[in-house]
């Protein structure tokens, strides 16, 4: 063999050998990555998260996003036993337990609104447009002389703990008491049990706007309060295999396009926004709030 016929045929074994590594690449590249997502009901059922995972597979198409929706409580159980890559939560007190255990990091805060209590139209208890801590004081002594019934979440969810807070703030126990109903479930199926009783319930803003066409029963009645503030946080679960994965998706969530979603998602249809962007407020603003908040809350 000559060697101009060696110096083709080394070339031809050349380009053989690199197309085959960038084949491989490219479908290393491919291949399909699951990230998996326990998250508070409130988010995913509003459909904000499919919304942002819509947007983030337009520049990740090889990933997939499993939500697990669940109350905050469940949600961090299931990050401690391994069945999640991140988390998304709104309850401070439970959140810092499961900081402090090493379960959770890297807090990023992504969004916040507020918790408002809703109840019957006619409202029985006379709590429409007082304090939060006044109107719990209320519903339980019109509980008490059977005029009203109020709906608990009862799942150990970022909503229900809250609940339970305000329940401690007014020096108040109401477990046991034939007119305080456990659910057990998520939000949206809550405020529903609510509608048909109909009966008071704690909610976050954006579920009831979202479900507000169907409870036609409920008003919302006490919306102000320091305390009534929700906030959105967003953590890598530890010992995940998907630590780069979940970051990369954190990131986006704050990212100023996601956070611009987050701030128009419901204006068009329910005339104000669902959620509020962590953009939106000082950082350290949040920051502090959390801290407060982590402190405050039942059990945190």
């Amino acid at each position: 063999m000559n060697l101009e016929r060696k110096i083709l045929l080394i070339s031809i074994v050349g380009v053989i050998l690199a197309s085959a590594l960038l084949i491989h690449w490219f479908l290393l590249k491919r291949e399909t990555k699951v990230l998996r997502v326990s998250t508070t009901t409130s988010l995913y059922a509003t459909g904000l998260l499919d919304k942002l995972a819509e947007e983030f597979k337009k520049e990740h198409p090889n990933v997939v996003i499993q939500f697990i929706a669940v109350g905050s409580g469940e949600a961090l159980r299931k990050a401690s036993q391994g069945d999640a890559d991140m988390v998304l939560v709104h309850a401070p007190g439970l959140e810092k337990e499961y900081m402090d255990k090493g379960v959770i990091i890297e807090r990023k805060i992504f969004a916040y609104n507020y918790f408002i209590i809703v109840g019957p139209k006619d409202d029985p208890a006379g709590i429409r447009n007082l304090d939060p801590i006044t109107a719990m004081k209320k519903i339980y002594m019109a509980g008490e002389k059977g005029l009203a019934i109020f709906v608990s979440r009862g799942d150990n969810s970022g909503t229900h703990e809250r609940e339970l807070f305000l329940w401690s703030m007014a020096g108040l126990n109401p477990e046991g008491k034939g007119w305080y109903k456990d659910t057990g479930s998520g939000m949206a199926q809550t405020l529903m049990v609510a509608n048909n009783m109909p009966a008071y319930t704690l909610s976050d803003i954006g579920t009831f706007l979202k479900l507000k066409d169907k409870l036609t029963q409920l008003d919302i009645l006490v919306s102000k309060g320091d305390i009534m503030f929700n906030i959105y946080s967003a953590y890598i679960v530890a010992k995940s295999p998907n630590r780069d994965l979940a970051r990369e998706f954190i990131n986006y969530l704050i990212s100023s396009e996601s956070q611009k979603i987050i701030g128009n998602y419901g204006v068009k249809d329910f005339g104000q926004s669902l959620f509020y962007p962590a953009s939106s407020k000082p950082k350290s603003e949040l920051i502090e709030a959390w801290k407060q908040l982590s402190k405050n809350s039942y059990g945190g």
